[in-house]
């Protein structure tokens, strides 16, 4: 039996493959999402041969939940078709209102995930990014986030709140292999950084991977379970002793 992971991602992959053939058969672009990292991941898999063909976009340049768009041979894709809109809520600067305040009000009203995008939460301004068709949905329903009266910005296009913090990590590693960034980024030994990798603990470009001599390549992310989320910075430059200068940034 199907796990309940592989019957999304089925799904996912049967909703991808039809977008794919409406592009193809109308000659227009067809669009799915929001889609979280590890779901782009596996759709750019799924649709390689088609990648010149495909837009992920999510409202603004750090974006981590992405609308997958499949655009017509020959049309250069062209992410401000993406279907989707920022929406403000403006509230007191003294009410602190979190991530979870935000989706939990969303998906209590009804909204499904893949219909929300990244929440970027600031001071008397939350920045919500949602597929346009939710629109007025939010506006007649939506008056009260977390037990505070919120005002409602339709087509936000002012300064976003700040999307990542980040916590600066540098070390020197005896090669780009997985086991030896996993074990630097999380003050492991090797041993203990492998055990990690081998039961499943790691992802890498957002996928699970298992395998400790696995290349890390500059600009890549990867998740330790119980350890936290980092981006390569730089892993390549030698140092005199012959080790690599790693720099990362952590996830805060």
């Amino acid at each position: 039996m199907a796990s309940i992971s592989e019957t999304d991602d089925n799904l996912l992959r049967a909703r991808v493959t039809d977008a794919e053939r409406l592009s193809e058969k109308t000659g227009q672009p067809r669009f799915v999402g929001f889609l979280d990292e590890r779901e782009r991941a596996l759709c750019e898999s799924w649709l390689s041969r088609s990648r010149d063909r495909l837009c992920f976009w999510g409202g603004h340049e750090q974006a981590e939940r992405t609308v997958l768009g499949v655009f017509p041979v020959g049309e250069e894709p062209q992410p401000l078709w993406t279907p989707l809109t920022a929406l403000g809520f403006a509230y007191r600067a003294e009410k602190v209102l979190s991530h979870r305040d935000f989706l939990g009000t969303l998906m209590s009203a009804g909204v499904k995930r893949s219909a929300i995008g990244d929440i970027l939460c600031g001071t008397g301004l939350t920045v919500v990014f949602v597929l346009n068709d939710i629109l007025p949905f939010l506006q007649n329903e939506i008056t009260c986030v977390g037990g505070e009266g919120v005002r409602l910005l339709p087509d936000y296009a002012g300064p976003l709140p700040e999307a990542h913090r980040f916590r600066d990590v540098s070390d020197t590693v005896a090669s780009a292999r997985l086991d030896c960034v996993v074990a630097a980024l999380c003050r492991l030994s090797r041993g203990d950084a492998t055990a990690a990798i081998q039961a499943g603990r790691v992802t890498l470009r957002f996928l699970p991977c298992e395998s400790p001599s696995a290349t890390v390549h500059d600009g890549d992310t990867l998740s330790v379970r119980g350890c936290g989320k980092f981006r390569i910075v730089e892993l390549n430059t030698p140092t005199r002793k012959g080790r690599l200068i790693l720099k990362a940034q952590q996830y805060m």
